[in-house]
């Protein structure tokens, strides 16, 4: 039996990653830590490029392992540099569009602990 496997997903999943690491934690990293974040960042960048598919065996890749999305070991076929810079763009598109849009909603959900030596004193008045 044979399986279709998206490979471009798989490749952006890890494309994002990377580029929200070189975010701060906060809110970036906070924020696209909530799964509906994340996913709406995943859909915006898989609507503005082409998918890849790939055809695999049973053999290949067991379909628990494909329903699980752990094919994060498949590579889409190298890109030019082009090409990447254009899905770098489009994540980084993605993540300030978001941001923006769901501002309130994410202050709302994630809380930027304050250590209390940093906080400003009441005390004087």
């Amino acid at each position: 039996m044979k399986t279709v496997v998206n490979l471009t997903q798989q490749s952006i999943v890890g494309e994002i990653e990377s580029i929200l690491n070189t975010y701060p934690s906060h809110p970036y990293q906070q924020a696209f830590a909530i799964p509906d974040l994340r996913q709406e960042l995943i859909t915006f960048v898989l609507n503005r490029i082409p998918s890849f598919y790939s055809v695999m065996s049973d053999e290949q890749i067991p379909l628990a392992e494909a329903e699980q999305g752990s094919l994060a070991y498949y590579k889409l076929p190298r890109k030019p540099l082009e090409q990447q810079l254009h899905l770098q763009n489009l994540i980084h598109q993605g993540i300030c569009l978001i941001v923006q849009e769901k501002s309130d909603w994410i202050s709302h959900r994630v809380c930027e602990t304050v250590q209390p030596a940093c906080e400003p004193s009441h005390w004087f008045g």
